[in-house]
């Protein structure tokens, strides 16, 4: 059998993550809802700390950070903005000169200012995290593309939650969507990168 190869690899695209001195960190939804909210996801709490570790990493190369919050309508069940959930995760909140954008749909670039920020800033590679890996960070990866972005993806930095399957078979476990999404993203969209090891080696 042929080896499994991506359209990347077979295209001979660069698969050196993002540098720290020509990427902007875009963190999406790193919010309460999905730690002690109404969408907890498996492995929060390393996935977060992963984060931690990202964020400290770009504050320490001078690196623009941008954070990512997903507001629902007032008094939905998930991302209420007048609740106390849709509140960023304690230790990822922005600092001061870092930049926040607020959207209402999975693709972080759909209705906001997002593409306006970025090109304004001028760099045109991203480091991507956040949350939940198939829904938000596959979205706006793949919209990332459309705009002319290089996006390296953390996979430690990001999580998911178990899904039903559609076609009746068994539940679709987190870790297998988590897998399966950055496998999809390191095909065409991203270089995917295991953790903030990736810039040590």
């Amino acid at each position: 059998m042929t080896t499994p190869t991506t359209l990347l690899d077979m295209a001979g695209a660069s698969r050196i993550p993002s540098a720290w001195d020509a990427a902007i960190l875009v963190l999406i939804d790193h919010q309460r809802e999905y730690v002690d909210g109404a969408l907890p996801l498996v492995g929060m709490p390393a996935a977060a700390a992963a984060c931690a570790e990202l964020l400290a990493l770009a504050r320490s190369h001078g690196t623009p950070v941008i954070h990512v919050a997903h507001h629902g309508r007032p008094g939905s069940p998930a991302f209420d903005p007048t609740g106390p959930y849709a509140g960023f995760i304690e230790g990822l909140a922005p600092q001061a000169g870092e930049l926040t954008v607020t959207k209402g749909l999975p693709n972080s670039f759909a209705g906001t200012s997002l593409a306006a920020e970025l090109a304004a800033i001028g760099r045109k590679e991203l480091i991507v995290a956040g949350f939940q890996t198939h829904m938000c960070v596959s979205a706006t990866v793949r919209s990332a593309l459309d705009h002319g972005y290089r996006s390296t993806v953390v996979a430690a930095a990001c999580a998911t939650r178990d899904l039903p399957d559609p076609l009746g078979g068994p539940t679709v476990a987190a870790a297998d969507l988590h897998r399966s999404t950055l496998a999809a993203l390191n095909d065409r969209f991203a270089t995917v990168v295991a953790d903030a090891g990736a810039w040590r080696r």
